[in-house]
């Protein structure tokens, strides 16, 4: 499929680490009022639901920092491979939403969002490796010119 408009993957990174700090500060303010909750009426100890919103929260920090890291790989090839795990990731995140809890309306439009943004990028991706392959790269056309000129 043919897209007119040039997408860089470092876009959809931004995109993805946004929506996951949303999703961090959501699950890190309940954690902390049902932990509040939890130590005024039992006096104490973590209940499971803190638990899981801590652990949603842990794990969303850590794909933040991962997309962080991805953001600084020059390579276009290794950006589709990541553009595919996170476009996968996103959208099993978004079917399990709707399986399981579909009154959680805004988390599935904004996973539904992140993952057709990735997949805009990743089709546009496609595109601009197609047109890396025609290009030379600067170090190729000084050497072509070297060798030119020793004929």
């Amino acid at each position: 499929m043919k897209l007119k408009i040039k997408i860089k993957p470092k876009l959809s990174y931004f995109v993805s680490i946004f929506v996951s700090f949303i999703i961090l500060s959501y699950f890190a303010y309940k954690g902390i009022v049902a932990y509040v909750i939890h130590r005024e009426l039992y006096g104490g100890g973590i209940d499971t639901l803190v638990l899981l919103r801590a652990s949603i929260s842990g794990i969303m920090f850590l794909l933040i920092l991962l997309f962080i890291q991805f953001i600084k790989i020059p390579d276009l090839k290794s950006h589709r491979s990541i553009l595919r795990g996170v476009f996968i990731g996103w959208v099993s995140v978004f079917i399990i939403l709707v399986v399981v809890n579909l009154s959680s309306i805004y988390f599935m439009i904004l996973t539904a969002i992140v993952s057709s943004f990735t997949l805009l990028t990743l089709l546009s991706l496609e595109n601009q490796i197609k047109e890396q392959k025609n290009t030379l790269t600067e170090k190729e056309i000084y050497l072509l010119q070297q060798l030119a000129k020793k004929k």
